[in-house]
C-alpha cells in the first residue's frame, strides 16, 4: 500500500500546489511512483465536456502514469468559493466515499500519494464534515505551507496548534513567498523553527508561474529519504 501525505496551508494562495508539484518533482527523481490528488476542488471549467480544476489538472499531468481525471479530483464545484458554499449552489453533497474509493485506487497503483487540501486547516468541505475528517479517515500525516506575508505568523502558530489537538502528525513545514516583497524572511523562518517543533522541509523562493524543477531543489532531501515515504 502506497504512503501518502496531506498538504495544507495556512490560508488560500500561500503555495500548496507549487509545493505539491515539487514534492511530486522530486519523489519521481528517486524513482518512485507517484500520484497527486486533490480530493475536493472548487472553481473549474469544462474541458471537452469534463468539469476540471486548474490545480488538479495539473496534478493529473504530474503523475508517473497517466490516471483519469476524476481519480485525481473526485469532488469538484464550478464557483470558486468555499466547497460548503459551491456544493449547496450546486445543490450537491460532498461524497466522502467517493474520495476515499480514488485514494484506494490510487494506492493501490503508486508509491506514493501526494493529497492536496483545500483552502486552509479550518476550511469546511461540506455542512458537516472538513478537513480533518477527511485526513483523519485517510491517516495521513500533515504538512503545512506557510505563505511569508503579514500575518503569516499567526496563522502558522494557529494552524500548528490546532493540527496538533485534532490529534493529527504535523511532519513538517513549507515556507513560501507568493509575495516577493516580504521583509524579514529569515527572521520569521528562524522564529517559526523555533515555535513548530517540526521539520523545514522546504523554503521555496518567489516565482513567476511554476517552475517544478527549481522548486524541487529547494526540498530538503533528507527529509524525502526518511520515513514519511519509506
Amino acid at each position: 500500500m502506497a504512503k501518502g501525505v496531506f498538504i495544507t496551508g495556512t490560508d488560500t494562495g500561500v503555495g500548496k500546489t507549487c509545493f505539491t508539484l515539487a514534492l511530486m518533482q522530486t519523489l519521481k527523481k528517486q524513482d518512485r511512483h507517484i500520484a497527486g490528488m486533490k480530493p475536493v476542488a472548487s472553481g473549474a471549467k469544462r474541458i471537452n465536456g469534463l468539469l476540471m480544476n486548474e490545480d488538479a489538472r495539473l496534478i493529473k499531468e504530474h503523475c508517473s502514469h497517466s490516471v483519469a481525471y476524476e481519480l485525481i479530483n473526485p469532488v469538484v464545484y464550478e464557483l470558486p468559493v468555499a466547497p460548503v458554499f459551491a456544493a449547496g449552489n450546486d445543490k450537491e453533497t460532498t461524497d466522502f466515499d467517493e474520495v476515499f474509493a480514488s485514494y484506494n485506487r490510487l494506492a493501490s497503483e503508486f508509491d506514493n500519494i501526494i493529497v492536496e487540501g483545500v483552502g486552509g486547516w479550518r476550511a469546511p468541505l461540506s455542512d458537516r464534515l472538513g478537513t480533518v475528517d477527511l485526513v483523519r479517515e485517510l491517516a495521513l500525516p500533515v504538512i503545512l505551507v506557510v505563505g511569508l506575508r503579514l500575518g503569516c505568523l499567526n496563522h502558522a502558530l494557529l494552524t500548528a496548534e490546532v493540527i496538533r489537538a485534532d490529534g493529527v502528525d504535523l511532519c513538517g513545514w513549507v515556507s513560501n513567498m507568493p509575495e516577493k516583497d516580504y521583509l524579514f524572511k529569515d527572521e520569521t523562518i528562524a522564529l517559526l523553527n523555533d515555535n513548530l517543533a517540526c521539520p523545514h522541509v522546504a523554503d521555496l523562493d518567489y516565482v513567476d508561474g511554476i517552475d517544478r524543477d527549481k522548486m524541487a531543489k529547494k526540498i530538503d532531501h533528507s527529509f524525502i529519504m526518511g520515513p514519511v515515504f519509506r
